[in-house]
């Protein structure tokens, strides 16, 4: 149960940025139990072993968007510098850096998120060609099911909610 928990609080981490699933170096150093700057040092030290695939910096444009839509990033909790992200390949090529017990435990959570959510996208795949299959096969009359199911598959897009007070003029 506990291994559960660790891999759906991992989940929530994961980012899709650039087309790549990501973690964020604060995420992962947290995960870790050490320093942003302990993790940045170590891929330093070990930096032919993370390639542009591997392992990025932000942009500006990503980093703000970030901190807006998911509050991941606090404005003054991080460093001046754009924070680093790893892909699924990364964070394996992490373990050989960061050769600790729990480095090696939370890898092996984080490889089981990754597969999880390979997993997900490929039966969400699935089920839609399937969806289109059944859709071909069965006449117009139940055309207002297949549009519900459609509906049900598809993410919610996220309403953007303004900040702060109202004042009774406003109202």
């Amino acid at each position: 149960m506990k291994e559960l928990i660790l891999v759906e609080m991992i989940e929530r981490k994961i980012y899709l940025i650039r087309g790549h699933k990501v973690l964020l170096d604060s995420d992962l150093a947290e995960m870790y139990g050490v320093e942003v700057k302990h993790l940045k040092r170590q891929v330093r030290r070990n930096i032919t072993r993370f390639p542009e695939d591997f392992m990025f910096q932000l942009r500006k444009e990503e980093y703000d968007s970030l901190r807006s839509h998911f509050g991941a990033l606090k404005r003054g909790e991080h460093s001046k510098y754009f924070p680093y992200v790893f892909t699924e390949q990364g964070v394996a090529m992490l373990s050989s850096a960061l050769n600790s017990e729990r480095a090696i435990q939370v890898n092996i959570a984080i490889m089981r998120a990754f597969v999880k959510l390979r997993e997900m996208l490929l039966t969400h795949k699935d089920l839609a060609r399937k969806l289109a299959a059944m859709e071909k096969k069965y006449d117009s009359q139940f055309k207002v099911v297949f549009d519900a199911i459609r509906q049900l598959m598809t993410p919610p897009v996220p309403k953007s909610t303004k900040i702060g007070f109202k004042r009774e003029t406003d109202k």
